[in-house]
């Protein structure tokens, strides 16, 4: 027999409150319980006997598919199960996720007028998953203490942990519960240490408007911008965060504790990224994803654990057609998916729809940066389809094959990653968007040259940058339950936004 915490039965809550404070507890049990056994284990300790903490687990029972009428809740599209039964989910990190779990109880509550269920569930937390933000402790043993740790420890199942419910290709067995979240605890605490190890930052920095781009040079500008707002005792965000936790805070603000523990590293993480801070983390994190579709799945596969309210894709892309000049804008709205990340977990007959809540902030921020109004702002941007690939010299390819794909599907910009990323938001129900700016046109002899594109990248990046940051600015203001639009819900949807 393991040695496990006392297992909690479950219990029933009428409060959205108490029944989050259930799963701290059970929760908080369980992670002590591995940190000691596994503080006792790199000393030493030659106990054979198994350890296994396993996380709480959330459900409701209803009996109809009618909902109470609340017109806060009503406008939701998550927040209600699609119909009677029995719905579940395991749960983690409810420090990192207290707000967002609380807001999913309470609707819970106001939409089906029924108590919820919180026990310990019968899957097993992975060490691994329970080690705190600084322990390395695994770096301490030698080669065969290591090897035993397999033995003693439970370690990281990929069957708990698959995509099946949000690929809408999960099917429970007779008797099972329905899902009640996209992502079970094992997946998101996957995907939780993942985005440590790409981004170098900590998932707690992340805030709740994401922007990705594939050039360093936007990068340098958010950080210029960043630490200008941080210099200003009046701006609204609090806390810039670079790369190895290393915090900023505004002009005016004590340290918190923790801060002293951000260090640079040695050299930048393959996806490094940056947040600019609010306390109510709704500000905006800016991620440089590099180049290529296989980049962009990887970050947005762990990105949407977090369940942003919007990511938006700012980068550079070939421009296809002859009126088009360096420097303009592309809004896209539809999407030529030649990527082929995707295409086991979302085929390619699913369209990838633009959203108009997006489209209109992309759009009024082009407006308001450039100072441009009404018909002139064709001038310098065009809306129009996307195509990515994921071959980076496609247009060496022979007898011109896709040149005639990208007519056929009338695309008016090219790139490797916008796709990835929109589709990605789709698969996940994380509201998407994408400008870019043209930097070359390679089917009408333009093609980048060192010159010409540092003379694009000083008058553009700056302006680019700025308009997706108004973008998201006008986002939160007009409110998250704007954003998460209907059609990205599936039949039988799951509960969680």
């Amino acid at each position: 027999m393991p040695t496990q915490p006392l297992f909690i039965a479950p219990q029933r809550f009428s409060s959205a409150a108490e029944a989050l404070a259930q799963v701290h507890r059970i929760y908080d049990a369980s992670i002590a319980h591995l940190r000691l056994s596994m503080q006792q284990f790199v000393a030493g300790d030659n106990s054979s006997t198994h350890v296994r903490a396993c996380y709480p687990l959330l459900r409701i029972h209803t009996d109809t598919v009618a909902r109470m009428k609340s017109v806060s809740a009503a406008r939701l599209s998550f927040g209600f199960v699609a119909g009677p039964g029995r719905f579940e989910t395991t749960l983690t990190r409810p420090d990192l996720y207290h707000d967002y779990y609380l807001e999913q109880f309470k609707l819970l509550l106001a939409n089906h007028n029924v108590e919820l269920e919180v026990c310990t569930s019968t899957q097993p937390i992975p060490v691994h998953f329970s080690f705190a933000e600084h322990d390395h402790v695994e770096g301490s043993m030698g080669p065969e203490r290591r090897l035993l740790m397999r033995d003693l420890f439970d370690l990281p199942d990929l069957t708990a942990m698959d995509d099946g419910i949000a690929n809408g290709t999960y099917m429970p067995r007779p008797g099972e519960a329905l899902p009640l979240a996209l992502f079970t605890a094992p997946r998101v605490d996957y995907s939780l240490h993942r985005l440590r190890h790409y981004t170098g930052t900590a998932p707690e920095h992340f805030q709740n408007f994401v922007l990705f781009t594939n050039y360093q040079f936007y990068i340098d500008e958010f950080i210029a911008l960043g630490q200008a707002a941080m210099r200003d005792p009046h701006s609204e965000y609090v806390a810039f965060i670079e790369p190895g936790n290393v915090i900023t805070r505004r002009s005016g603000l004590p340290a918190q504790p923790g801060d002293e523990l951000g260090a640079a590293p040695p050299r930048l993480p393959q996806m490094p990224s940056y947040h600019l801070k609010r306390a109510d983390n709704s500000g905006i994190t800016m991620v440089n994803i590099g180049v290529g579709p296989a980049n962009a799945k990887n970050i947005t596969d762990h990105i949407a654990v977090l369940r942003p309210h919007a990511w938006i894709m700012l980068g550079h892309c070939a421009g296809l057609r002859n009126t088009q000049q360096l420097g303009d804008y592309v809004l896209a709205h539809g999407y030529v998916r030649e990527d082929h990340v995707l295409d086991e977990e979302l085929p390619l007959w699913v369209p990838i729809p633009a959203l108009a809540e997006i489209q209109v902030a992309l759009e009024q921020a082009v407006a308001d940066v450039t100072q441009i109004k009404g018909s002139a702002l064709k001038n310098i941007m065009r809306t129009g389809t996307v195509a990515s690939t994921d071959n980076r010299n496609w247009e060496l390819l022979p007898d011109n094959q896709p040149q005639r794909r990208f007519s056929q599907s009338r695309a008016v910009a090219l790139d490797m990653e916008s796709a990835t990323i929109a589709a990605n938001g789709f698969r996940f129900r994380v509201p998407y968007g994408t400008l870019l700016c043209v930097s070359d046109k390679p089917l009408h002899g333009e093609i980048k040259l060192p010159g010409m594109a540092n003379h694009f990248y000083r008058e553009r990046v700056d302006q680019h940058l700025r308009i997706g940051i108004r973008a998201m600015e006008l986002l939160r203001a007009r409110g998250a339950d704007q954003l998460h639009s209907r059609k990205l819900r599936s039949f039988a949807e799951v509960a969680f936004q």
